[in-house]
């Protein structure tokens, strides 16, 4: 089974899945002091609903939202949302999203406050809502393993130990830190086939350190299709279809990781971002991939099969 926002489904209803989503991207303490930027709830969760209910149309049946602590994480407004969605499936996350220092609510505490946070939010639930997180997210990024990176990724990894639930890592691909995460999940007794290498895609030039990532177990989050500030179109889908033609299609993830609404930007900086939306990858990826001759069966292990095998975790 796998928890999602309306409770737990078994792995094998999860239909194509998004492995790498947001509902929203928001700066927790300023919204709460500057409620104007972000306007009428009722709206901003309305528009939520219409774009997320096109998702089913296009053949989505689940995503995973991996907001964490640091992106302004609301389960009780994501609920909400995923309630009047009944064909989506919104798996959510625990974790903490940081480049560098652990936030200071965690400086001077014990150094498994993170940990047991983490475990109580798969296991009881968050915020009261009963809802029970099925994905743990944590960063990894230009910086590299930093003192306090390097805190939240142990603790992720031990979460992940103890209860079975996967794990994603936003990684910065030109930096190459798969070898230096290894080492930590290795330690830690991480299960390293459910542990997606997050933003991959985003490496359009190294092939061969994203195939050595795979066969130290590893899979691919190629999850940013959309994001042209980092890769092309073409660029990204000729990387999954080099992949592909290796061998690797069981080893990969799609994704766009887009958004409702991020407050991270200058009101209609991403404007030029015109196919960093929910349906790119099955509107656009999906047709080219399969004209380089990508496979249905292949898409069926991104999309599907490889989803289902890292959410379901112990109990798959």
């Amino acid at each position: 089974m796998v928890e999602t926002a309306r409770g737990p489904v078994p792995a094998s209803d999860l239909g194509r899945t998004l492995m790498h989503e947001h509902v929203f991207v928001l700066t927790a303490d300023v919204q709460q002091n500057y409620p104007d930027e972000w306007g009428d709830e009722d709206v901003r969760v309305a528009d939520a609903v219409r774009r997320l209910s096109e998702l089913p149309e296009h053949g989505i049946g689940t995503i995973v939202d991996v907001t964490a602590i640091g992106q302004g994480r609301n389960v009780p407004r994501v609920k909400r949302i995923a309630d009047q969605v009944p064909g989506l499936n919104i798996v959510v996350a625990t974790g903490i999203y940081t480049f560098d220092e652990v936030p200071m609510f965690f400086w001077r505490r014990h150094r498994e406050a993170m940990t047991e946070l983490f475990v109580r939010d798969i296991t009881e639930g968050i915020a009261g809502t009963g809802v029970k997180a099925g994905m743990l997210k944590c960063a990894v990024d230009e910086k590299g393993l930093t003192q306090g990176v390097e805190r939240v990724l142990r603790s992720v990894a031990q979460a992940h130990a103890q209860t079975g639930t996967p794990v994603t890592i936003h990684t910065h691909a030109a930096g190459q830190h798969g070898p230096a995460i290894l080492e930590v999940l290795k330690q830690e007794g991480a299960d390293l086939d459910r542990v997606v290498l997050g933003h991959s895609g985003d490496a359009t030039d190294s092939p061969d350190y994203l195939e050595s990532m795979v066969q130290a177990g590893l899979t691919l989050g190629m999850d940013r299709f959309g994001i042209d500030h980092f890769a092309t179109f073409q660029d990204r889908s000729d990387l999954v279809v080099e992949l592909c033609r290796r061998g690797l299609a069981d080893r990969m993830v799609l994704s766009h990781d887009t958004c409702c609404y991020i407050d991270w930007f200058e009101p209609g900086s991403l404007d030029d971002l015109t196919q960093w939306h929910y349906l790119h990858v099955s509107q656009d990826v999906l047709p080219y991939l399969r004209e380089h001759g990508v496979t249905e069966d292949q898409i069926d292990a991104m999309l599907v099969r490889n989803p289902a095998r890292i959410l379901a975790g112990k109990a798959g």
